[in-house]
């Protein structure tokens, strides 16, 4: 993911995750500072971040000699299984990849973040609002943002042009409308890894967002209702997309990154289109062939009709926790990596997008800078619904529309489902 890091800190007299150094560093006999090690766990698999991460570290490293820094590189899936395993114990690391939002608060609920808003004051001016507010909860800051985008397609524009598709569809009905003329012109309309679920939820999810807008999500928050006419709206449309057979064959058991994933089957030529976030082009040059000028980038159509906007954002970014009992060159490392000159070299290799002011000539990339000014000009920002709300929500969501994808659940008993989740964990 979808979408950032992690770490596990450990002092000397600590095996596994949880334990930490206290608030400065033990000294040795001599005086100087006594070894801390950190395991870092987190999501950049492909470069030019995998790299870039790496020699993070060491930098680090040389200036803090008494650090080491253990780095564990997990995919999405994989990562978000061990983080919630780790939690569930207990435990937390001490640094550690989160998207914010719900999840970040059960985590801040359960005692396992620490409170870094004093340790980070000095920096926090240098942040755009967008980006940190997923990370602070009741005006308290317990993270600091790597990274922020949105969700949008990414299509290849020989195969729209193949199809007779002079632009990108700005409206749900030519966006269906552009489905159907990609399938008659023999070309798969859209890849979907449908084994992963989460990138099946953004359909769902945006289609809420663009016909209820933003309060009405915001207010399913709160009230834990997704039975409202508009939900199920949004549940008719994620079915009449699905009655399109717009997918690859096979896609309910495809991956999203393996070369014949979702990624790899648009980076390819083999399907026109993903419903993916910011880092698709990197994910997409890593699995396959990739597009160069051929890919495009269109945000996510509006439904005539509804309450949402074109320009409401859906997404998110990547950011660092720190776990309650971190020492304190787990919170060192966190500011280290978001310093500017560090993040805009990451900014500028298309990595990431700007979370600090000033960036946003840092981005190269001309699709890239397509979705920072977009994100720039948005009237409203929605996180991940998987990250936004409750992790056993946030999963409910995915199966039901992975369900609903499938042919297995009507919209009605998707929005029944969530429901009856949502009010069990509110």
């Amino acid at each position: 993911m979808k979408r950032s890091l992690v770490v596990i800190a450990t002092a000397v007299l600590v095996a596994g995750c949880g334990g930490g150094g206290g608030e400065s560093a033990p000294q040795e006999s001599g005086g100087a500072p006594q070894k801390v090690t950190l395991e870092w766990w987190h999501l950049s698999t492909a470069d030019p971040l995998k790299t870039l991460w790496a020699k993070r570290a060491k930098e680090f490293e040389a200036q803090n000699p008494h650090v080491t820094i253990k780095a564990t590189v997990l995919e999405n899936e994989a990562y978000k299984a061990k983080l919630t395993t780790i939690t569930q114990s207990g435990k937390a690391p001490d640094i550690f990849a989160s998207w914010g939002g719900g999840v970040l608060k059960q985590q801040i609920d359960a005692g396992l973040v620490k409170d870094i808003s004093a340790d980070v004051a000095d920096v926090l001016p240098n942040f755009t609002p967008a980006s940190l507010s997923a990370y602070q909860v009741d005006g308290k800051t317990y993270g600091l943002p790597t990274d922020i985008g949105l969700v949008g397609f990414w299509y290849n524009k020989k195969h729209f042009q193949q199809a007779g598709i002079t632009e990108p569809p700005a409206t749900w009905s030519a966006f269906l409308d552009a489905v159907k003329k990609l399938k008659a012109a023999g070309i798969t309309p859209i890849a979907l890894a449908g084994k992963e679920k989460w990138p099946g939820h953004y359909y769902w999810a945006y289609l809420a967002l663009r016909i209820a807008g933003i309060e009405g999500l915001k207010q399913a928050e709160t009230d834990h209702d997704f039975t409202k006419p508009d939900f199920i709206a949004a549940g008719r449309q994620v079915k009449a997309l699905a009655d399109l057979q717009p997918f690859q064959k096979g896609f309910l058991g495809a991956a999203y990154s393996t070369p014949d994933g979702q990624a790899a089957l648009v980076s390819n030529g083999k399907a026109a289109m993903e419903l993916m976030g910011q880092w698709a082009p990197v994910t997409q040059a890593d699995a396959g062939k990739g597009l160069g000028d051929d890919l495009g980038f269109f945000p996510f159509p509006a439904v005539e009709g509804g309450k949402g906007s074109i320009d409401d954002a859906f997404g998110g970014g990547g950011g660092l926790a720190v776990g309650a009992d971190a020492p304190k060159e787990a919170v060192d490392f966190v500011k280290f990596m978001t310093q500017m000159d560090k993040h805009s070299e990451a900014v500028e290799s298309g990595g990431v997008l700007p979370v600090l002011k000033g960036e946003e000539s840092a981005v190269k990339d001309a699709n890239l800078k397509e979705v920072a000014t977009q994100l720039a000009s948005a009237t409203g920002y929605q996180l991940y619904l998987d990250q936004a709300y409750p992790p056993a929500v946030g999963q409910q969501v995915n199966d039901s529309v992975a369900e609903l994808f499938a042919g297995t659940k009507t919209p009605e008993e998707v929005g029944a489902a969530i429901t009856e989740v949502a009010k069990s964990e509110g």
